[in-house]
């Protein structure tokens, strides 16, 4: 059963300059490892991370970190989970698709339970 659905979408040009004007920003919504890639890549991952919230819809102020996006082997986006949100997941099934093109990263979240 379908828990929770979120899609979020960045303008990439308007998320650099934002990154560019308060440089804390990326060490405030990304882990170490998601730091070192290409901005469309970083964009891209803010959208899934809000996406994710979307899906949980959680009212508390979620941890950035909590949620870190990772590419399997295959090349496939997956989260990795830690904190509360590991706890909000709590075994549910959490499929992502991310995006970017013409200057816009997406991403789309779906929270499925058994």
């Amino acid at each position: 059963m379908i828990e929770g659905l979120g899609i979020d979408v960045v303008n990439i040009e308007r998320f650099a300059d934002s990154l560019e004007r308060t440089p804390q920003l990326r060490e405030r919504l990304f882990t170490e490892r998601e730091r070192t890639l290409p901005i469309s890549s970083l964009a891209a991952r803010f959208a899934a991370k809000e996406a994710l919230y979307k899906a949980l819809s959680s009212e508390s102020g979620l941890n950035w970190h909590d949620a870190e996006v990772i590419n399997e082997k295959s090349g496939k986006p997956a989260f990795i989970f830690a904190g509360e949100i590991a706890d909000l997941i709590d075994g549910a099934r959490v499929h992502l698709s991310l995006s970017h093109d013409a200057g816009v990263a997406s991403a789309v979240v779906i929270v499925e339970r058994e």
